[in-house]
Formats: structure tokens, sequence, C-alpha cells
């Protein structure tokens, strides 16, 4: 029942209501849910209390002076879609051209992608031609453009003036500019709400709530699928539990007429297909499954590894007067309920914001190469110079904390994102059980454990930090988030009374700053909430699970269809290449089962 998933059965369902179709999620239900609904509350659902995250905890790394990381995903129907920061950043052109060309998947180039893209959203800024006007999803500025994203931009434009700020930094080809403007009128970056009732745009609502009347298809909560059920080769249905149960207690069949599309995320999906006999001869075996049938035995080609970005989320001080979601968490009952009125009565305010206005997509300079060092000149040849679509880092100021305030006063702040694009460490996750699912899975991250990967890191929090201390509202750093400088550096965190004019000059770190800032990447650096590539789409000699048309390899029946299948990385937020791949695997089953897609428009949903 994840993001991608809605999208693919709500499309078939609503272009054949007859087609009689199966969601099994784990969470539970979403819908009309203010946890879901109100955008600035996206922190309430990846915090310790949540019931609607998966927290998937690492091995203990070396790399991570022995922490071990949480990686985490929705668990609730919309999956990640109902839990994420919505931020609208799309992949370049050539991420996609990769997963066509590189690795041999027609079909799958930008040029065949766009009109997917086109066919999901209805672009309510109202511009641009890669962009849709008339998809179930709404994409818009939000209910409030913050003072924190205007003092950005204005900065941007004066200190860094050698980058543009551009209207659209989401057309697939722009990078190394600042989002976004209209108009001579400066306006906040989009994001996934709509600007008509200030909610979440999230494919649960869009796709399956809004078909509440078509009985035929049915979402199941509360339901762990335990394997898919093969017989002479073929997927037949699946066998699940009670998500909560631990061990998993009394199981039941759901069986399949036509076809059994896995899409439980890139943690979900290759265990399910791992306890369904399919996978690595030394896994499944060493999870007591010799007795067990093995489907499929891919030995060293089969591929679970993990990518992801690299981020992290420094904080500063903000002027007391300053827009920011923080009142919304800290503020008296009596502030809450005001913010709270306004959103419910209008759709309006700072409720209605995701703490996002600004981003830049950022390529490096020759000067950023220059520290970066010889090895990543190398790195900057082989994958930018080539692809000036790509981005090394996404930077983005923020009107408030991001991710959760432990152990700081009730402030008003200047929160900070930032994520290396396309990171060269990967992990792997398998089983650690053939037959419990509620068994944490062996989870390798390699979160840091390349010396590019921690100075990409090391760039982007020097140049987020150069642009936010020229901000009016710029007070000081928060120590409790952000790297220990010796006390007598340059670098040294502290309370201020406001900015440096914008042409002071760069802080110079010194070498004992530069290990500061690795350590803090190292202690408190974490992964983005969504994983990519752990049943990839490739050749099955590159380490393939699925073929281009998300057939998993010499099993009929039985695709997989959500990010896991990313043969390679985007240089963006992950959320609109899941709801991408739904859309394609709509139209590949659709082809596959004989409905004519081309009668169906989105005036149904």
């Amino acid at each position: 029942g994840g993001a991608t998933s809605c999208v693919t059965a709500g499309r078939l369902a609503a272009a054949d209501p007859l087609l009689r179709i199966l969601i099994l999620e784990a969470g539970p239900h979403t819908k009309d849910l203010e946890d879901h609904t109100i955008p600035a509350w996206f922190n309430r659902n990846i915090g310790p209390e949540s019931q609607t995250i998966w927290n998937h905890t690492s091995e203990k790394s070396p790399h991570l002076g022995g922490r071990a990381l949480v990686s985490q995903s929705g668990k609730c129907v919309g999956g990640g879609s109902s839990v994420n920061f919505m931020m609208y950043t799309r992949a370049c052109a050539s991420d996609y051209d990769d997963w066509k060309t590189k690795y041999k998947n027609p079909g799958w180039g930008a040029n065949d992608l766009i009109p997917l893209l086109c066919k999901t959203e209805t672009y309510q800024i109202g511009y641009g031609n890669t962009h849709g006007s008339s998809g179930p999803l709404k994409v818009s500025f939000g209910g409030i453009y913050a003072d924190i994203g205007r003092q950005a931009i204005d900065v941007a434009q004066s200190y860094d003036a050698d980058r543009p700020v551009v209207p659209d930094a989401n057309d697939l080809h722009t990078t190394n500019a600042y989002s976004i403007w209209l108009h001579f009128l400066i306006l906040p970056r989009p994001r996934w709400i709509d600007d008509k009732t200030g909610k979440r745009s999230d494919s649960a609502h869009a796709f399956i709530y809004r078909q509440e009347t078509n009985k035929n298809l049915c979402v199941m909560t509360g339901k762990m699928v335990v394997r898919v059920i093969i017989e002479n080769g073929r997927a037949v249905g699946v066998e699940c539990g009670e998500a909560e149960a631990q061990p998993i207690g009394t199981l039941s069949i759901s069986r399949a007429k036509r076809l059994v599309v896995v899409s439980a995320g890139s943690f979900g999906s290759p265990a399910i297909l791992e306890r369904s006999g399919i996978g690595q001869t030394a896994i499944l075996e060493s999870n007591g499954m010799g007795s067990f049938v093995r489907i499929v035995t891919y030995d060293t080609c089969y591929s679970s590894d993990i990518v992801d970005h690299p981020i992290a989320f420094p904080a500063y001080y903000a002027a007391e007067n300053s827009q920011t979601i923080d009142p919304l968490y800290q503020g008296s009952a009596v502030e809450i309920d005001e913010l709270l009125d306004q959103w419910r009565k209008k759709g309006t305010g700072i409720c209605a914001h995701n703490a996002q206005d600004v981003a830049l997509k950022m390529r490096p300079t020759a000067q950023d190469l220059e520290e970066l060092g010889p090895d990543y000149k190398r790195r900057y040849r082989e994958l930018f110079s080539q692809n000036p679509d790509k981005c090394m880092a996404l930077l983005m100021p923020c009107s408030g904390i991001v991710g959760g305030y432990d152990g700081v006063p009730k402030r008003r702040y200047i929160g900070t994102c930032y994520f290396s694009c396309y990171p060269l460490a990967t992990g792997s996750v398998h089983i650690a059980s053939g037959t419990e699912p509620s068994q944490a899975p062996g989870f390798i991250d390699g979160f840091l454990d390349n010396s590019l990967d921690v100075a990409v890191m090391r760039l982007a929090y020097k140049r987020m930090r150069e642009w936010i201390r020229r901000m009016p509202a710029y007070r000081g750093e928060v120590q409790q988030r952000q790297p220990v400088f010796p006390p007598n550096s340059q670098a040294a965190c502290k309370e201020t009374g406001g900015p440096v004019v914008i042409d002071a000059p760069d802080i110079v770190y010194s070498e004992e700053d530069n290990k500061a800032i690795e350590a803090f990447h190292r202690g408190h650096g974490k992964q983005i909430v969504v994983v990519l590539g752990t049943c990839a789409m490739k050749p099955r000699d590159l380490g393939g699970v699925v073929d281009s048309r998300l057939n998993v390899y010499e099993i009929s029946n039985l695709k997989v269809a959500d990010l896991s299948i990313a043969p390679s990385n985007v240089a963006a937020n992950t959320y609109s290449s899941a709801l991408l791949i739904g859309e394609k695997a709509a139209v590949l089953i659709a082809e596959e089962i004989g409905l004519d897609m081309d009668k169906f428009n989105n005036a149904k949903l």
C-alpha cells in the first residue's frame, strides 16, 4: 500500500472497475487524518512515537564511530507519500537516460517517461512544458511564502550571482541554479501541496480513497506478507499474517488469478522475494531454507545493493519574528490552535507549509573542485562533465527545525538540509529469517565509507553555512546541531546579534575544522527516508532482479514495482520517481492484460 502501489492499483482500477485488485498494507489507513494531511506536521511522522514509519536499523559501522544508522520508510496506506517532506524535486534527464542506455531498459529514458511525470500531476503554478495540468496529484507553492525563503533568495542573488535564479529547476535539464521565480516576482519552490486545500498531496488520497465506491478495489491494512506462493514457476498468490503479531502467527493465503505485484519498498520487496525462495543460495540456506524449495538461485547475480543520499540537518537560530513551523511544535496551546484554525478554515498559513521554500541544485565550481581534491576531479570528469544536467548536491534552507526538537530550546530556527546526490558508497540488505518477517533484516549501510562522499558533504556544509549567515534572520549556530569546532577557530559556533554583511569574507577552515565537520557528519548524518536499488532493473548478468517490464527473472506472473527497481541513483528526492514507476507499471500491466489505457483519462481520478 505504498506510494508506488497506490498509483498502479488506482490507475488500473479507474481504467477498469471490474478488475479485482487487492492491496495488502502492514500499516494503518491515513484517510483524512491531520497528521498526514497537514503539511507542516511532517516532523510528527518521523518521530520516535510514530506508528506509520518503519525504522530499519543497520549494523554498527566503523565509519560512523560504531553508530548504527536508522533508515526510515513509510508504514501506512500511501507509504512514503503520506509521511515524507513533500519536496518537489525531480531527477535529471540523464538519470533516466542512464536507466535506458547504461542498464539496457527500453522505454525508460527521459523522453519515454516525461509524459508519465506529466500525467500524474496538476502543476498549479501553471507553466512549464514538462509539467502536467490534469493529474490527480497537486503541485503548488503551498499556503505561505515564508520570510526565511525570501531572504534566502535575496542573499543568493547577491552573494552567489554566478548561479542564476530560474523559473523552473525541475524541468529535468536545469541545474546549478536556485529555484524559483516567476514573472519577475520572486516566488517559492514547488511542493506536493494542493493550493486549493492546503493539504498534503499523497498517492493514497489521489488514487485510492477517491475510489472507495469501487468494491473491486480492496485495501486490507495490518497485513504482513510473508512470501509469494509460486507453483510450477508461476506466482499464484501470497501468504500473509497479522503485521503486529510477533511471531507472525496464523497465516492466510490470498490467491491471484492474473498477477502478483510486490511493492513493499527497498527493504520490504527483496525480503519478500528471498522468503519466497528467490535469491542467493548462501542467503537462503543460512536462513533455514535448505529444505525449502529454492525457486530461483541468483548466486552472485542477485542484487540487494542499497543506494541512497547521505543527508544532514544543521540548525541555526532565527530572529524571533521569523515565520517558521517551530511554534506548531513548541508553541503554547493557544498558538497552536490559532495556526490550526487558519489551516482548517482557509487551507493557508504556516500549517500549509513544508518549511522548504528554496533549493540550490549545486554543481562544483573550479574553486570547489580544488577543495574536493584530485580524486574528485576524476569523479567529476567521469560523471558530471558529460552530463551538464547532473548536480553534485542539493542544498535547502528551511523555515524551522527539520527532524525533531530534542535538546533544543523553545526558539525560532533556520533549519537546513543538504544531501549528496551521487554517493559512491553502497550497502546491502538481506533477510535474517526465512519465515518470520518481523525479524529485522541484515542491513549493512555504506554511509560515508568513501572519502569522496565525505568531501562532498563537507563542502555542502560550508556552502550552506555561508548562505545562511548572510540572511537577515540569522542569529548564530545551534551548537547541539552543529560540528564542534575548536574555541579559537573562525568557524566556532556561537549566537550572534545578526548576520554578516553580504560581502564578508568566507570562513577559512583549518584542517582541524575539516575534521570537526567530518566528525559531525559521521556522528549525526542520516539517510533520506527512501532508499533505492535492492531489486534492480538490470540485465541479470549485471545483478538484475527484474527486467525492463518489471518481471522477476524466471518467474511468470510476478512483478516488482517500487523504488527497489531503480538501477542507479537519481539527483533528487525520490517521491517523483516512485510515482513515475507506479505510472509505468500501470501501463505495462494494462498492455499485458489487454486493457486499453488510451481510453482512460485523468477525469476519472
